[in-house]
Protein backbone atom coordinates (compact mmCIF):
# COMPACT_ATOMS: atom_id res chain seq x y z
CA UNK A 1 0.00 0.00 0.00
CA UNK A 2 1.30 3.34 -1.15
CA UNK A 3 3.07 5.13 2.15
CA UNK A 4 1.77 8.68 1.08
CA UNK A 5 -2.05 10.53 -0.09
CA UNK A 6 -1.94 9.23 -3.37
CA UNK A 7 -4.95 8.96 -6.22
CA UNK A 8 -5.82 6.39 -8.26
CA UNK A 9 -9.41 5.64 -10.33
CA UNK A 10 -12.18 5.16 -8.69
CA UNK A 11 -13.10 1.45 -9.88
CA UNK A 12 -14.27 -0.59 -12.54
CA UNK A 13 -17.29 -2.04 -14.00
CA UNK A 14 -18.01 -4.97 -16.07
CA UNK A 15 -17.20 -2.81 -19.45
CA UNK A 16 -14.20 -1.93 -18.80
CA UNK A 17 -12.98 -5.77 -18.78
CA UNK A 18 -12.66 -8.07 -15.68
CA UNK A 19 -15.05 -8.60 -12.72
CA UNK A 20 -17.24 -5.60 -12.50
CA UNK A 21 -17.56 -3.76 -8.68
CA UNK A 22 -21.43 -5.42 -8.34
CA UNK A 23 -19.72 -9.01 -8.94
CA UNK A 24 -16.56 -8.96 -6.45
CA UNK A 25 -18.86 -7.95 -4.14
CA UNK A 26 -21.19 -10.84 -4.87
CA UNK A 27 -17.98 -13.08 -4.72
CA UNK A 28 -17.22 -11.89 -1.65
CA UNK A 29 -20.47 -12.55 -0.22
CA UNK A 30 -19.99 -16.06 -1.10
CA UNK A 31 -16.37 -15.53 0.69
CA UNK A 32 -14.13 -15.81 -2.14
CA UNK A 33 -10.90 -14.29 -1.13
CA UNK A 34 -9.31 -13.80 -4.68
CA UNK A 35 -12.67 -11.27 -5.15
CA UNK A 36 -11.39 -9.22 -2.30
CA UNK A 37 -7.79 -9.21 -3.46
CA UNK A 38 -9.10 -7.90 -6.65
CA UNK A 39 -10.77 -5.39 -4.80
CA UNK A 40 -8.44 -4.09 -3.14
CA UNK A 41 -5.90 -3.95 -5.63
CA UNK A 42 -8.64 -1.73 -7.50
CA UNK A 43 -9.04 0.71 -4.46
CA UNK A 44 -6.26 0.41 -1.81
CA UNK A 45 -5.12 3.30 -2.94
CA UNK A 46 -7.89 6.08 -3.28
CA UNK A 47 -9.31 4.45 0.65
CA UNK A 48 -5.65 4.86 1.73
CA UNK A 49 -5.36 8.51 0.02
CA UNK A 50 -9.15 9.45 1.77
CA UNK A 51 -7.93 8.38 5.18
CA UNK A 52 -5.05 10.04 5.01
CA UNK A 53 -6.16 13.54 4.98
CA UNK A 54 -8.22 12.52 8.17
CA UNK A 55 -6.15 11.50 10.00
CA UNK A 56 -2.69 13.45 8.35
CA UNK A 57 -0.71 9.78 9.80
CA UNK A 58 0.86 7.49 7.50
CA UNK A 59 1.20 4.47 9.83
CA UNK A 60 -2.52 5.23 11.04
CA UNK A 61 -4.11 5.55 7.50
CA UNK A 62 -2.15 2.10 6.77
CA UNK A 63 -3.70 0.29 9.41
CA UNK A 64 -7.24 2.07 9.01
CA UNK A 65 -7.03 0.99 4.96
CA UNK A 66 -6.70 -2.48 6.05
CA UNK A 67 -9.51 -2.33 8.53
CA UNK A 68 -11.66 -0.84 5.83
CA UNK A 69 -11.26 -4.02 3.52
CA UNK A 70 -11.42 -6.32 6.66
CA UNK A 71 -14.95 -4.65 7.37
CA UNK A 72 -15.96 -5.20 3.38
CA UNK A 73 -14.60 -9.34 3.97
CA UNK A 74 -17.31 -9.75 7.32
CA UNK A 75 -20.20 -7.26 6.23
CA UNK A 76 -20.61 -7.28 2.47
CA UNK A 77 -23.84 -8.65 2.75
CA UNK A 78 -24.53 -5.68 4.04
CA UNK A 79 -24.39 -3.77 0.89
CA UNK A 80 -27.12 -2.22 -0.97
CA UNK A 81 -27.03 -1.53 -4.43
CA UNK A 82 -29.93 0.56 -3.88
CA UNK A 83 -28.18 2.95 -1.50
CA UNK A 84 -25.23 3.64 -3.81
CA UNK A 85 -23.03 2.23 -6.34
CA UNK A 86 -19.99 0.04 -4.28
CA UNK A 87 -17.43 2.96 -4.47
CA UNK A 88 -19.87 5.15 -2.36
CA UNK A 89 -19.89 2.65 -0.08
CA UNK A 90 -16.61 1.85 0.17
CA UNK A 91 -15.32 5.58 0.99
CA UNK A 92 -18.40 6.04 2.91
CA UNK A 93 -16.81 3.18 5.03
CA UNK A 94 -13.12 4.54 4.75
CA UNK A 95 -14.30 7.65 5.71
CA UNK A 96 -16.27 6.53 8.35
CA UNK A 97 -13.40 4.50 10.28
CA UNK A 98 -10.88 7.41 9.32
CA UNK A 99 -13.05 9.91 11.83
CA UNK A 100 -13.70 6.81 14.40
CA UNK A 101 -9.74 6.51 14.88
CA UNK A 102 -9.66 10.18 14.88
CA UNK A 103 -11.62 10.88 17.73
CA UNK A 104 -10.09 8.05 19.32
CA UNK A 105 -6.79 9.38 19.11
CA UNK A 106 -8.28 12.64 20.29
CA UNK A 107 -9.72 11.17 23.30
CA UNK A 108 -6.51 9.52 24.40
CA UNK A 109 -5.17 12.84 24.30
CA UNK A 110 -7.37 14.54 26.22
CA UNK A 111 -7.33 11.99 29.26
CA UNK A 112 -5.51 13.31 32.91
CA UNK A 113 -1.80 11.01 32.69
CA UNK A 114 -0.65 11.90 35.88
CA UNK A 115 -1.25 9.60 38.81
CA UNK A 116 -0.91 12.65 41.40
CA UNK A 117 -3.39 14.59 39.17
CA UNK A 118 -6.51 15.29 42.02
CA UNK A 119 -9.14 14.53 39.74
CA UNK A 120 -8.04 10.67 38.83
CA UNK A 121 -10.18 8.35 40.85
CA UNK A 122 -7.79 5.60 42.61
CA UNK A 123 -10.68 5.11 45.15
CA UNK A 124 -13.67 2.70 43.41
CA UNK A 125 -16.09 3.23 46.11
CA UNK A 126 -19.89 3.77 46.51
CA UNK A 127 -21.77 5.69 48.78
CA UNK A 128 -22.69 1.86 50.58
CA UNK A 129 -18.89 1.21 51.34
CA UNK A 130 -18.35 0.31 54.68
CA UNK A 131 -15.72 2.43 57.40
CA UNK A 132 -13.31 -0.92 56.89
CA UNK A 133 -13.90 -0.89 52.96
CA UNK A 134 -13.06 2.85 52.72
CA UNK A 135 -9.74 2.44 54.76
CA UNK A 136 -8.44 -0.26 52.83
CA UNK A 137 -8.91 1.43 49.48
CA UNK A 138 -7.27 4.17 50.60
CA UNK A 139 -4.25 3.08 51.84
CA UNK A 140 -4.13 0.65 48.71
CA UNK A 141 -4.54 4.10 46.90
CA UNK A 142 -2.16 5.84 48.72
CA UNK A 143 0.41 2.98 48.75
CA UNK A 144 0.05 3.13 44.93
CA UNK A 145 1.15 6.85 44.90
CA UNK A 146 3.93 6.60 47.13
CA UNK A 147 5.42 3.81 44.75
CA UNK A 148 4.78 5.69 41.60
CA UNK A 149 7.16 8.28 43.34
CA UNK A 150 10.03 5.28 43.27
CA UNK A 151 10.03 5.34 39.50
CA UNK A 152 12.38 7.09 37.30
CA UNK A 153 10.69 9.89 35.62
CA UNK A 154 11.07 8.08 31.97
CA UNK A 155 9.37 5.10 33.70
CA UNK A 156 6.42 6.98 35.48
CA UNK A 157 5.59 8.74 31.74
CA UNK A 158 5.66 5.05 30.39
CA UNK A 159 3.52 3.58 33.08
CA UNK A 160 1.50 6.60 33.38
CA UNK A 161 0.34 6.28 29.46
CA UNK A 162 0.03 2.68 29.41
CA UNK A 163 -2.43 2.52 32.57
CA UNK A 164 -4.06 5.79 32.73
CA UNK A 165 -4.29 6.81 29.17
CA UNK A 166 -4.74 3.40 27.76
CA UNK A 167 -2.17 3.33 24.91
CA UNK A 168 -0.56 0.47 23.34
CA UNK A 169 2.95 0.34 23.31
CA UNK A 170 2.98 1.16 20.14
CA UNK A 171 1.16 4.11 20.63
CA UNK A 172 3.44 5.20 23.37
CA UNK A 173 6.07 4.73 21.21
CA UNK A 174 4.99 7.43 18.53
CA UNK A 175 3.89 9.61 21.46
CA UNK A 176 7.16 9.58 23.46
CA UNK A 177 9.29 9.18 20.03
CA UNK A 178 11.46 6.09 21.16
CA UNK A 179 11.88 2.47 20.04
CA UNK A 180 9.29 0.25 20.55
CA UNK A 181 11.58 -2.48 22.63
CA UNK A 182 12.61 0.71 25.03
CA UNK A 183 9.10 1.55 25.90
CA UNK A 184 8.15 -1.99 26.48
CA UNK A 185 11.53 -1.88 28.50
CA UNK A 186 10.43 0.93 30.71
CA UNK A 187 7.11 -0.16 31.84
CA UNK A 188 8.18 -3.62 32.45
CA UNK A 189 11.08 -2.29 34.86
CA UNK A 190 8.90 0.13 35.95
CA UNK A 191 5.92 -2.38 37.30
CA UNK A 192 9.10 -4.49 38.43
CA UNK A 193 9.73 -1.63 41.29
CA UNK A 194 6.20 -1.09 41.64
CA UNK A 195 5.51 -4.56 42.20
CA UNK A 196 8.34 -4.66 44.62
CA UNK A 197 7.43 -1.65 46.60
CA UNK A 198 4.39 -2.13 47.25
CA UNK A 199 4.98 -5.90 48.50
Amino acid sequence: MARGPAEAPAGRDATEGGPGDLELIERIRERDSSALDLLYRRYSSPVYSLVWKVLQNPDEAQDVALDVFWQIWRQADRYDPARGAPPAWIFTLARSRAIDRLRARQRREDRTISFDAPEVNLDPLDENASPEQVVSFRQSRDAVREAMKTLSAVQREAVELAFLQGLTHVEIAERLKQPLGTVKTRIRQGLIRLRKHLD
